[in-house]
């Protein structure tokens, strides 16, 4: 399919390239820096999560009104070159404080560029299984960049020294945005965007909110990022003080975790179509949820891999399915904004659980917390699937649906 479509496989390049820098600067230059060199406490990590989860949700929000009225294409070029800056601040910080607010204005830019390349598929490719295929590659390409980047930012914490790993994602963003810039889409504004920025960020709302099978889409990748909200703030901790080993482990354990995510990406086609579902959606999250469990369940290095690969599989194929189920589901007019609801829903998830994960930690224990983060996930899931199988009933077998609009966004 990439050989066949250029544009397809330029997108693919660009989230690749992108993922490849940002997880080797989150897991080993923000992580590794906050936890081992300023030498970080639960509260002060899961205050850093928190700023950089606002960040996420105003940069989610403002990149849905955009893509719709620009196209993912100019988003994704511009917010890869403004991403540039607060990385080479981060070199100079000498404290938390400067280092958590240079970390929040990157998390602002580069949210956008994840839900750019979540918004492309629809500009590429028609048809459900397309769809399919298409959102199987660009996470493919992105699992590939998050396997690779967080080991070869290890080798270099190591080799070279940490801020050598933010040099290192300046240049990935850099190429990221000239492989967006080449790609070449039909851009003309879309029905429903009006010339007030507020009303088009109004109108997406009241789709996404207004139409049942968006709404489950929305809460299932919420449930997944509520479950990573302990993760943020905790896992650098888990390898530090309960597994007892360096920072560079966190970039060997998350290549491992990117291993399981392309090979879900890629095993998604393959599946059956029953799969292709508001349920099959549902499963996958209470697999993700246990996954979790699986992951920190022990402080065996080989049984961490192990588990960190199968919670791998499942969320690389949960990411596709969403993604696709909410192109199915949305008229063209309104990937952007409903995609970035998605995003933006998923960066809330992330910022509950900092509310009472320092005192969880604290008090239970840090692996403790992490367990209790994937159960709550898998039994939110499990007791959804009735919804998933009502929703089902009411959505085409082969096709596109339609969505039930509220009457203002009509």
């Amino acid at each position: 399919m990439l050989r066949s479509n250029r544009n397809l496989a330029l997108v693919v390049f660009a989230r690749f390239i992108s993922r490849f820098g940002g997880s080797a600067v989150w897991f080993i230059g923000v992580w590794g820096t906050a936890a081992y060199t300023f030498g970080a406490t639960p509260r002060q990590l899961a205050a850093m999560s928190f700023v950089n989860g606002v960040a996420a949700i105003i940069g989610s929000l403002v990149a849905g009104v955009l893509i719709d009225r620009l196209g993912p294409r100019k988003v994704m070029v511009w917010a890869e070159v403004f991403s540039i800056p607060p990385l080479l601040l981060m070199l100079t910080a000498d404290s938390m404080v400067p280092f958590v607010a240079c970390a929040a204005i990157y998390t602002l830019f580069g949210l956008p560029t994840w839900t750019a390349g979540a918004s492309f598929a629809p500009y590429i490719v028609d048809g459900k299984k397309e769809l399919e295929k298409a959102n199987a590659a660009i996470e493919g390409g992105a699992a590939l960049g998050f396997v690779m980047g967080p080991a070869v930012a290890a080798v270099i914490s190591e080799t070279v020294g940490i801020p050598a790993v933010f040099a290192l994602t300046s240049v990935a963003c850099a190429l990221a945005g000239i492989a967006a810039w080449f790609t070449r889409i039909d851009e003309t504004p879309r029905e429903h965007v009006s010339g007030n920025a507020w009303a088009d960020f109004t109108d997406g709302l009241r789709l996404a909110y207004g139409t049942r099978s968006i709404r489950y889409f929305i809460a299932m990748g919420t449930a997944i990022w509520f479950g990573f909200g302990a993760f943020s703030a905790l896992e650098p901790l888990f390898y530090r003080d309960v597994v007892g080993v360096g920072v560079e482990w966190i970039g060997w354990m998350n290549t491992a975790f990117g291993v399981g995510l392309i090979s879900g990406a890629a095993l998604l086609p393959r599946l059956p179509q029953r799969v292709i579902t508001a349920t099959g959606l549902g499963a996958l999250t209470v697999l993700c949820g246990l996954g979790t469990m699986l992951y920190v369940g022990s402080t065996d290095l080989r049984l961490i891999a192990a588990g960190a690969l199968v919670w791998g599989v499942f969320l690389g194929s949960f990411e596709p399915l969403l993604r696709t189920l909410l192109h199915l589901d949305s008229p063209h007019e309104y990937v952007g904004r409903i995609v970035g609801t998605a995003q933006w829903h998923r960066s809330a998830g992330e910022l509950v659980p900092l509310a009472f994960v320092p005192m969880l930690a604290t008090t239970i224990g840090i692996q403790e917390t992490l367990i209790a983060g994937g159960l709550i996930v898998a039994v939110v899931a499990l007791l959804g699937l009735r919804t998933a199988r009502s929703i089902d009933r009411t959505r085409p077998a082969n096709g596109v649906a339609h969505p039930e609009v509220a009457p203002e966004a009509a």
